[in-house]
């Protein structure tokens, strides 16, 4: 019987690949358990519609995070923060302020997608974003004290 596999099977194929198998392991085993359909000409056309359509939306979706990324990069944040008496930073710069800053300048980014930083002198950093898909951005963050 061939089937199509709607899910990574291990030790029978990747998913999107028709696979010729025996009738019971697919009527038994991959067809109940979703793992694949009977590779009919409809199915077929249906499953490439659908990739066809997961692979533009991953296409915009890697779009959209290389704009971010790159408005990221050409971005200067400022931070201002009260100093101690020997020049220091009372307590330190906390991702959640990094995230608070950059919203403040119209960038949605999560304090989780920032990478642990804990800033505790006035100065200027790098400071590493990560975007999702494997990307990250570097934004320059600047600290000074009030």
């Amino acid at each position: 019987m061939k089937v199509l596999l709607i899910k990574d099977v291990k030790g029978l194929g990747k998913a999107g690949e028709i696979k010729n198998v025996k009738d019971g392991y697919a009527r038994n085993y991959l067809l109940p358990r979703g793992f694949a359909k009977v590779a009919t000409d409809e199915v077929i056309k249906e499953w490439e519609k659908e990739e066809a359509k997961r692979k533009a939306a991953l296409e915009a979706e890697l779009k959209a995070i290389n704009e971010l990324k790159e408005k990221l990069e050409n971005a200067k944040i400022v931070i201002k923060h009260k100093l101690g008496a020997n020049g220091q930073l009372l307590g330190a710069v906390t991702n959640k302020e990094i995230a608070e800053k950059l919203k403040e300048n119209g960038f949605e980014i999560d304090k989780k997608q920032i990478e642990h930083t804990s800033i505790k002198a006035p100065g200027e950093y790098e400071i590493d974003i990560k975007l999702g898909h494997g990307i990250h951005a570097k934004v320059n963050i600047i600290v000074e004290g009030e």
